[in-house]
């Protein structure tokens, strides 16, 4: 089975890395930016806890790293979160670190690439890289929440688990993993 590459970089968010890694149907591959590490570290404790939960774990600055090459097959990559720095060098092509020739490998593979951007408000320099990348074969999925996929009746009651889990889920279905629930079982 290929590895799902899930790749934290500098903004916040970095819980949802945490969830991503915990519930991946596929044996994940983690690299983290050097910022991405310090916010992990921040929000969630000890980077080295999320680490032992991955199979791979790789530094961002080993370019030898397998995934730095379009023939080592993946599940897909997932960069959450996906800092507005990180969007920009990736759509301009910048592969200057393991995170960014990952993804570069990913669109020139034609794998799953999906930029969970967690950047608000955006600049109209990050919606043009955001539509770089979309044009090039990159998915762009904003940190947002399907508010949908919730009991909004009670929205006083509702966690920020509960809202993670439910974007989480999105991104696994992105990545080709059945939904189990939809808007439909919902509304």
């Amino acid at each position: 089975m290929a590895n799902l590459v899930i790749a934290l970089t500098g903004a916040t968010g970095a819980v949802a890395a945490r969830i991503m890694v915990e519930r991946a149907p596929w044996p994940v591959t983690l690299v983290a930016s050097t910022w991405g590490r310090a916010v992990y570290e921040k929000e969630c404790g000890p980077f080295r806890e999320l680490a032992a939960k991955a199979d791979k774990v790789y530094n961002d600055d080993d370019l030898a790293a397998p995934i730095s090459s379009g023939s080592v097959a993946t599940a897909g990559m997932v960069i959450l979160p996906c800092s507005s720095n990180t969007l920009g060098e990736i759509a301009s092509g910048v592969s200057s670190s393991l995170i960014t020739r990952a993804a570069h490998c990913h669109m020139k593979e034609r794998r799953p690439l999906i930029l969970c951007l967690r950047e608000a408000p955006l600049t109209l320099i990050d919606l043009r890289n955001a539509a770089s990348v979309s044009e090039a074969g990159g998915i762009i999925m904003p940190i947002s929440p399907p508010y949908y996929m919730l009991d909004t009746s009670r929205p006083d009651t509702v966690s920020l688990r509960q809202l993670l889990d439910c974007y989480i889920d999105r991104v696994l279905v992105l990545l080709g993993k059945d939904a189990g629930r939809t808007w439909a079982d919902v509304k």
